[in-house]
């Protein structure tokens, strides 16, 4: 049965409260995790996702977590499916301790693939990560480490900070980066550095709650904005590689999609509120 609205914030803190999904305090002390899940939305990577799921494969977790690996392949024109079921029943030693394997029928796009994805996980956090080469799974510790000492709910990695390795790529990409994460900055309230990193972990019990609606890149403003509204909430952000691709490669991302970033920012910004976020039950 559904529960009505809250009325005021604290209203929602104390339903957040009730539902078994309270938010730790900055004062208690480390957490244990038992299950990591790792969302990989696909489509036409049949180049790399074997690839991919080597590296996840090789990376040994802090603290002994396992590794969850949920693949959404939304619908795609290659091999992606074929090159997924041979690397699963051909991979010996498999360090991955669940598989879940599903396919859209119709393509998508990225943020639905996402949206799946975190329905079906059942890890204590979850994580983006893309299907090609750009993000390095050999950093998944980097990203968990304020997590597993009790200080975060959240976590970006950020392509703009740090001393790790970043390919040379496209100067108005960064740019126009850097501009959706200043505007978005400015509605959220927040210091991020890079809004659009596609390396985000989340407390599984607070991104399930989240009502998200956008289906492709416009992802990460709508989730960017909703979560920093959540009660209590704990964002940190730590740095990371970034392995980029060219479009001969396969970067799918345009000019288009920063656009649809920023009618997101504005339409997320300015219509959101900390009592509409949720999920009705």
């Amino acid at each position: 049965m559904p529960q009505p609205m809250p009325e005021t914030l604290q209203q929602a803190a104390e339903l957040y409260s009730e539902s078994g999904s309270t938010l730790q305090t900055a004062n208690e002390k480390a957490i244990g995790i038992n299950r990591l899940s790792i969302i990989i939305p696909a489509y036409n990577e049949d180049k790399t996702i074997a690839l991919i799921l080597d590296r996840i494969n090789e990376v040994k977790l802090i603290r002994n977590i396992e590794k969850e690996v949920i693949i959404v392949n939304d619908c795609s024109k290659d091999n992606t499916e074929a090159a997924v079921q041979n690397y699963i029943a051909n991979t010996p030693n498999l360090t991955i301790n669940y598989f879940k394997y599903i396919k859209h029928d119709v393509n998508q796009g990225k943020g639905a693939a996402i949206h799946t994805g975190i329905a079906q996980a059942t890890g204590e956090y979850l994580l983006v990560q893309d299907a090609d080469l750009e993000y390095d799974p050999g950093e998944y510790n980097t990203l968990l480490k304020p997590i597993v000492l009790g200080s975060a709910d959240v976590v970006y990695g950020s392509r703009f900070m740090g001393g790790n390795p970043h390919r040379i790529l496209f100067f108005w990409h960064s740019i126009g980066n850097k501009f959706l994460t200043f505007l978005s900055n400015m509605f959220t309230n927040l210091n991020l550095t890079d809004m659009e990193t596609g390396y985000k972990v989340f407390k599984t019990s607070i991104i399930q709650r989240i009502s998200l609606a956008e289906k492709r890149f416009g992802f990460e403003p709508e989730v960017t904005a909703k979560i920093s509204m959540v009660p209590n909430v704990r964002i940190y952000e730590v740095g990371i590689s970034y392995y980029g691709r060219t479009f001969a490669e396969g970067k799918k991302i345009g000019w288009r999609d920063g656009l649809r970033a920023i009618y997101c920012i504005l339409k997320y910004g300015f219509l959101s509120t900390p009592l509409a976020i949720f999920k009705q039950r």
